[in-house]
């Protein structure tokens, strides 16, 4: 990305200055007169404004999330790499995996627990924890262009949908459900 906080408009302005725009633009189209300024535009920005590499670091992260433990999460990438090349054993790097996980796993059970055990002192950071956890939408949109307000007319919009993925024919929209659907096994 562009630093201009670092950016030497003088330059810049002295670089698209010296081009000589009169005959370097005559007698030529719109698109070939663009092509000749966005060329200059482009070298003149190389020189007189400094680019950065976009650091991570202050990426939002959850609370669990410390730097021992995003090392070990992004040291799981490389044995998988190492698999796909046929350097390392599968096992090996199903271990990582496993130990990150793990490791994972009770970061998020000690966030928890404190939480828990800080609720009475400090409500605002559970409510902030549980907040974030709720977040997920709520509503499916609509298909086949059907706006449908109801749980059991959503269940058989998506019935139905789902139905014709597989079947490849497009069913009734109007099949009346007198019983809640039951899930289990089958028989």
């Amino acid at each position: 990305t562009l630093d201009f906080r670092r950016a030497d408009f003088g330059l810049f302005r002295d670089l698209l200055g010296r081009v000589p725009w009169d005959k370097a633009l005559e007698g030529r189209g719109a698109q070939d007169s663009w092509v000749i300024f966005k060329g200059n535009l482009l070298q003149a920005q190389e020189q007189g404004i400094p680019t950065k590499r976009k650091s991570s670091k202050n990426t939002k992260r959850p609370p669990w999330m410390n730097k021992e433990l995003l090392g070990k999460v992004k040291q799981k990438k490389e044995p998988f790499r190492g698999w796909k090349q046929g350097q390392v054993a599968w096992e090996e790097h199903r271990e990582t995996v496993q130990a990150a996980r793990d490791q994972v796993r009770k970061a998020k059970a000690l966030t928890e627990v404190g939480l828990a055990r800080d609720v009475k002192d400090n409500k605002k950071s559970f409510y902030r924890y549980v907040s974030e956890k709720r977040r997920m939408r709520e509503n499916v949109g609509p298909l086949w262009n059907e706006m449908v307000t109801q749980d059991m007319e959503k269940a058989e919009v998506l019935n139905d949908f789902f139905a014709s993925v597989f079947t490849g024919k497009c069913l009734s929209h109007t099949a009346e459900v007198t019983e809640p659907p039951t899930v289990g096994e089958d028989q």
